[in-house]
């Protein structure tokens, strides 16, 4: 019996999705498909002749072998097949082709697009669950066409090739509705597009589900509930920080209170919010957008990063005059932010009179509950210099099934680290004092290894997951 190797993305591209699931085939090259052994061969050898006008070969596999074949790379969208009629091998030269690669990276909850030229090859990748998967090879001639649509989609100049370019696309096709960020930036051999897909739904945002432990997520709702201060969320790009705060934006969403927030870009609409759209080029700052929110009455404001200085003064200037503040910052961990808003020439005594808590936040893949493995632990699988909390006889590994599209994985889960900002804490940022890893293990703060390694400890990720985590 014949088995199926890795496939390449332009033995994929041979076939369309529908095609594959409809007829139960994978390509090994033009000519030749490999089909299930239980398949009439004779019948559906006649039929895809017809169809494709040409001699084909069937090579007969095992159902199981197939089945892994198809979930892998002709991944169903939702636990559904795709519905869409049009296939994976189109060029630039398809008007379908941007709209139908849109659509299915939409159907498969990718977050972005990256659309990439090299010397010989020009390919797709989409990013699912935070890693990135190549989904289309492009032809290199149909490349610039490809570029320009999408230029003129986003409204950007196509005779502008030699700086980058960001604009946005509002999407509108196959049944679907959503806003798209793009940027364009030039390389060595042409111009490298990425597109993020933004979600307008907000109604599956709850914070009771993002991945809060219940005391962290007690001292959290403690924090929002102070009609002023501030609440600062901190994490690299991609772990979530947004999501949080539309979260926590969707709570605090009432009728009573007027709400303002100034976003990079708007990723979800929220009705009863007012939402501005930062644009740097005309002037409209963090910093400004800020300074105009203090005349307009607010009771909470949101911004969408605390890039520098300017808007650091301004976000506390907020707080200190009776609003709530939510913002973002980039740093390691909760307590490096006031560190950061240090360095940033924040007083040390104002960072200790308006911040009420500091969060930091990373997102971890979940395993696969169908088909994860227990295996026996050994310590030497940690990280060098960690020690454990906890001496852990077995661990859970990823294997991959249907369910999982054999990844080993399904799904995602923030990892938090809360801090509110007390009376003792707040002394010791007053005293520029650092050091209060003893007063936060006293209180019981659990920090961003400690509640990943509980992920791992339950059986819920994998030690890959958390390996970076251990440390912070």
């Amino acid at each position: 019996m014949e088995t199926i190797e890795t496939l390449s993305t332009t033995q994929v591209q041979l076939i369309t999705p529908v095609e594959a699931w409809h007829y139960k085939i994978i390509p090994s090259n033009k000519n030749t498909f490999f089909c299930s052994q239980s398949s009439s061969i004779a019948q559906l050898k006649e039929e895809l002749e017809m169809i494709w006008d040409r001699k084909i070969a069937l090579v007969p596999i095992s159902d199981e072998a197939l089945t892994k074949a198809l979930n892998t790379y002709y991944r169903k969208s939702n636990g559904s097949q795709t519905s869409s009629s049009t296939g994976q091998n189109y060029t630039g030269g398809s008007d379908n082709f941007l709209p139908f690669m849109i659509a299915e990276a939409r159907n498969l909850r990718s977050s972005d697009i990256h659309i990439e030229v090299y010397d010989a090859k020009c390919r797709v990748r989409i990013r699912i669950d935070g890693m990135l998967v190549e989904r289309f090879k492009i032809d290199k001639n149909e490349y610039p066409s490809i570029i320009n649509k999408i230029k003129i989609m986003s409204q950007l100049d196509i005779a502008e090739k030699r700086l980058p370019q960001d604009g946005r696309i509002f999407f509108n096709k196959e049944g679907m509705k959503f806003d798209i960020r793009v940027s364009v930036l030039p390389t060595l051999h042409g111009e490298k597009v990425v597109m993020r897909l933004l979600s307008n739904d907000s109604t599956n945002i709850d914070i009771e589900k993002l991945g809060f432990e219940q005391e962290d997520l007690d001292n959290y709702l403690e924090g929002i509930r102070k009609p002023n201060g501030i609440l600062l969320i901190s994490g690299p790009t991609g772990s979530g920080k947004t999501t949080t705060l539309y979260a926590t934006l969707k709570l605090l969403n009432k009728e009573s209170r007027n709400i303002v927030t100034i976003e990079d870009p708007i990723e979800y609409t929220l009705e009863g919010i007012n939402q501005v759209q930062l644009k740097e080029v005309i002037g409209l700052t963090f910093s400004s957008a800020l300074r105009s929110f203090l005349r307009q009455d607010p009771d909470v404001i949101m911004v969408g990063e605390i890039r520098d200085t300017e808007t650091a003064t301004m976000a506390i200037r907020a707080s200190l005059t009776g609003h709530l503040v939510l913002s973002t910052i980039h740093t390691n961990s909760a307590w490096g932010t006031i560190s950061r808003l240090i360095d940033m020439g924040v007083p040390p005594f104002l960072v200790a009179n308006t911040l009420n808590t500091s969060v930091a936040q990373r997102l971890v893949r979940l395993l696969c509950d169908e088909c994860k493995e227990q295996q026996p632990f050994e310590s030497k699988l940690y990280p060098k210099h960690f020690t454990a909390p906890r001496h852990l006889v077995h661990h859970h590994t990823p294997k991959g099934c249907a369910s999982c599209h054999y990844t080993g994985y399904k799904g995602r889960k923030a990892v938090y680290e809360v801090i509110p900002i007390d009376k003792t804490l707040s002394d010791q940022i007053k005293n520029n004092n650092m050091q209060v890893d003893a007063i936060l293990a006293e209180k019981g703060i659990k920090t961003l290894s400690q509640n990943a390694f509980e992920l791992f400890e339950n059986g819920k990720t994998s030690l890959e997951e958390i390996y970076s985590l251990l440390f912070a």
